[in-house]
């Protein structure tokens, strides 16, 4: 590695996955305005909305989504509009 071309910040922070309440700690020199303690330790919490723990292309677990009635609700709102009276 190239000297003092790396940050000196390094540490340890924990990484939470917020669809599953999983958490991992890893090195980083993030910014985090949060805490946690894990394990009787206290590092910097970085709240995340998806990991690889939670996606379905890591899982194999898909979700159902209602699209078919966000469809219809739509058109019942906005359909209409642009047929004259």
């Amino acid at each position: 590695m190239k000297k003092e071309i790396h940050p000196d910040n390094y540490r340890p922070v924990v990484f939470k996955d917020m669809s599953n309440e999983e958490i991992f700690i890893s090195r980083s020199t993030i910014n985090a305005k949060e805490t946690i303690e894990v394990d009787g330790v206290t590092y910097p919490l970085v709240k995340l909305e998806i990991t690889s723990s939670s996606h379905p292309f890591y899982t194999g677990k898909q979700k159902l989504v209602d699209t078919a009635g966000r469809v219809d609700k739509f058109m019942s709102r906005y359909g209409n509009r642009n047929k004259k009276k």
